[in-house]
């Protein structure tokens, strides 16, 4: 099975183009690095939680939008060569102005446990 690392953004409204401009741009660079897929998702309906939710986790603010995203890897090595390669890769230096709050982005690695697809 592949290697998951999802992620939680807190994008403003005003930037979803911008977002989406990034995301294009970033996209062969993972590919390059090895990953097998990208999904990069805009909030739709995101329900209030009692106790927590997307937009909490993040801490959005009233006028950003959550992005749920993910990266798929063939496997944890390749996620991790990936996140070494971005410390040395010098398009990312160029990348400054990011459209959304980095700190308060989440993201994790994932092992899938089960999986089934139409």
């Amino acid at each position: 099975m592949s290697y998951i690392q999802g992620f939680l953004i807190p994008v403003p409204t005003a930037n979803k183009q911008a977002y989406i401009d990034l995301a294009a741009k970033v996209a062969p660079i993972f590919m390059e690095y090895g990953a097998k897929a990208i999904s990069e998702n805009w909030s739709d309906s995101v329900p209030d939680g009692k106790v927590t939710d997307f937009k909490r986790a993040v801490k959005a603010k009233d006028d950003e939008a959550v992005v749920f995203s993910w990266i798929e890897w063939p496997d944890k090595a390749t996620c991790d060569a990936a996140a070494k390669k971005m410390e040395t890769d010098e398009r990312w230096k160029q990348m400054s102005d990011m459209p959304f709050d980095g700190m308060r982005m989440m993201w994790a690695g994932f092992e899938p446990i089960f999986e089934t697809r139409a």
